[in-house]
Parts: C-alpha cells; structure tokens; sequence
C-alpha cells in the first residue's frame, strides 16, 4: 500500500480534497504520496498529515457545510467539536510515537549520574 492509500485509509476514504492535494500535505510532512509505506518510520509523519488536513477541514466552512450534508443530523459546530476531539486524539498518539528526527541534542533532560569515580 502506498503512503497516499494509507492517508485515506486513516481518513476513512473521505474525499475532503483531491489527491493532488492530499499530495501537497504528504509532502509538506516529508512523505512521498507514491512511497510504499512503512509504518515504524512514517507513521508520526502521516498523523501529523491527518491533523494538517483535519485543521483545514475545520477552518473551511463550506467543507464543513459538506461533512455536514454526509453526517447523520451533525450540525456545523458539532462538526468542528468532533474534528477537534479527534484532533487531539491524534496529537496524544503522536506524542507516544518516537521522532525518528529527535538527535537529543536540544533535551531539556540531563545525565544526572556518571561513573567517573
């Protein structure tokens, strides 16, 4: 499976925008919408393209208006309230996931022990 199929997988094959842009978030987050994708080094990337696409989604109001039409008796804000949740649900996952990126050079969390002696 490629990394554009899986965005939609992760989307639930919602078609909130083209593949061209779908493409455009992918490579914002230095993914290759044509790429097989391998979910031990590319999974932070997609989610934080979800939360890309979730956010704009979200700042849309005629998508909104669209997702609305799709959803059962949703309204726009509630919309938004669901797109936030999720959002932040992602964000948690993300937090859990290794930054394959992070040297460790900028941690704020020092040796506190040595064995020099």
């Amino acid at each position: 499976m490629n990394v554009l199929e899986r965005l939609k997988v992760e989307l639930s094959h919602k078609d909130y925008f083209t593949d061209d842009e779908y493409t455009m978030y992918l490579t914002e987050n230095s993914l290759n919408a044509t790429d097989i994708y391998d979910k031990a080094t590319m999974q932070r990337n997609l989610l934080l393209t979800v939360i890309d696409i979730l956010g704009a989604l979200s700042n849309d109001v005629d998508m909104m208006r669209k997702v609305e039409d799709t959803t059962a008796n949703m309204s726009i804000s509630e919309c938004a309230k669901y797109l936030e949740q999720r959002i932040e649900r992602i964000k948690d996952k993300i937090a859990t996931l290794p930054d394959p990126d992070d040297t460790g050079e900028d941690s704020n969390v020092f040796m506190l022990f040595t064995s020099d002696r």
